[in-house]
């Protein structure tokens, strides 16, 4: 079905077209087609109309997405520079209209990688952003798994330029945080759990240890293979836990959240070269 999108004060409106309005748009469109190729740019109070079909291209309603968003300055930008035709290019037309209208280049965030595994990590998860990466060896020489720490840079941004402060904030659980554990081996889950409770248990001074039981119960029967993806987020007293499958689970115990981030940012954190990496990568968040 034919639908017209109007764009005003970076708004997307969308309405069906009335049999009345189809036909002026069409045949605004025949005249506008029999006119010189040399002017391609579209008067910017004209209705841009989308086939399902087109609409339904991922790179086009990217770039509509982005379009709408888009200042008046900025379209008139991008209709100025025409269109050839290639969907796969309106994305990155639109990008730079609207960067260079801010006075800047677009830059796409690469994915940082691990080091030691040669294990991905997105610059973002969970709205926030990645601050370093390291590895868990086990028996000095095993590389169990790869994990990366995202943080919220606007809370970090009052202690990340005070080592000190910046450790201590590392291990308050009420400076938000995702862990995310990405397998660099096959594991069976009992091991996996069984690692991760031993770490805790002795930093929870015998407190809540109900909840340890609850974390084992999160991970379900099903052995890890290389490139399972875990992560736990850190909202003050609540772990929000996504299991290997995509399960989603939850755990209020501020003694748990504060035992897990001891576990990996304390004087002996499971992984040294994440630690590492996550106080260097704080600072130019």
């Amino acid at each position: 079905s034919t639908m017209m999108i109007s764009l005003s004060q970076s708004r997307i409106i969308t309405q069906p077209l009335s049999k009345a309005v189809r036909s002026r748009h069409t045949v605004a469109t025949a005249t506008a087609a029999t006119r010189s190729k040399k002017s391609r740019a579209t008067p910017l109070a004209a209705p841009l109309t989308l086939t399902q079909q087109s609409f339904q291209n991922h790179a086009t309603s990217r770039a509509f997405l982005v379009l709408a968003a888009s200042s008046a300055a900025t379209l008139a930008a991008y209709q100025a520079a025409g269109d050839d035709g290639d969907d796969g290019n309106l994305f990155w037309k639109i990008a730079r209209c609207s960067a260079r209208n801010l006075g800047a280049e677009p830059v796409m965030l690469s994915p940082k990688t691990e080091p030691a595994t040669g294990i991905l990590f997105p610059r973002l998860c969970n709205g926030m952003s990645l601050a370093g990466c390291g590895v868990r060896i086990k028996w000095r020489f095993v590389k169990v798994y790869a994990v990366g720490t995202y943080l919220d840079p606007l809370a970090m941004s009052v202690v990340k330029d005070d080592e000190k402060e910046l450790k201590k904030a590392l291990l308050d659980p009420n400076y938000p945080r995702t862990i995310r554990i990405v397998m660099n081996r096959n594991l069976s889950i009992d091991k996996y759990t069984s690692a991760i409770i031993e770490a805790l248990e002795p930093r929870m001074a015998g407190q809540d240890l109900e909840s340890l039981d609850e974390f084992k119960k999160m991970n379900p029967p099903v052995d890890l293979v290389q490139g399972a993806e875990m992560e736990m987020t850190i909202r003050g007293d609540t772990l929000l836990y996504k299991n290997a499958v995509g399960g989603l689970g939850q755990i209020k115990s501020i003694v748990f959240t504060r035992a897990l981030c001891d576990v990996y940012y304390g004087e002996d954190a499971v992984s040294p070269s994440h630690l590492e990496d996550v106080i260097k990568g704080v600072k130019s968040l």
